[in-house]
């Protein structure tokens, strides 16, 4: 009886299979260095709100109010980690060649839906309600 080896291809088109252990490690190589992009592009949305109608939000800059914008922050980092809910099962599919080439439009329609989702919450949500 023949052993199988673990790292060779199942079949034509199909991707090696590799340990848990490894496609964490390729997701966080990708990923985390992208979260920096992220969440700067996040705080410029915030920062560009704050000067175009700084006589409005002036108000709302106290120590009191802290806790919501850290807050907020904190729940997009967590939306962020949703990526590796798609990227590690797609690096486990037999498309796992074509993913890691194009992975980066998930991470460009994430945070492009970042982007409206910022811009609406302090639109709709904070703007109206700062006094």
């Amino acid at each position: 009886m023949e052993a199988a080896n673990p790292n060779q291809s199942q079949g034509f088109g199909e991707s090696p299979i590799r340990p848990f252990r490894a496609l964490l490690a390729d997701a966080i190589r990708f990923w985390e260095p992208r979260r920096l992009v992220y969440n700067f592009v996040l705080t410029a949305v915030v920062v560009i709100w704050l000067v175009v109608t700084w006589p409005h939000f002036r108000v709302a800059l106290t120590p009191s109010l802290l806790p919501l914008p850290t807050v907020l922050a904190l729940l997009a980092n967590v939306c962020y980690c949703a990526a590796y809910l798609v990227d590690i099962p797609m690096q486990r599919s037999s498309l796992s060649t074509v993913w890691r080439r194009r992975r980066w439009g998930l991470w460009l329609m994430g945070t492009l839906f970042a982007l409206v989702v910022a811009n609406y919450w302090i639109a709709d949500e904070i703007y109206p309600f700062v006094r």
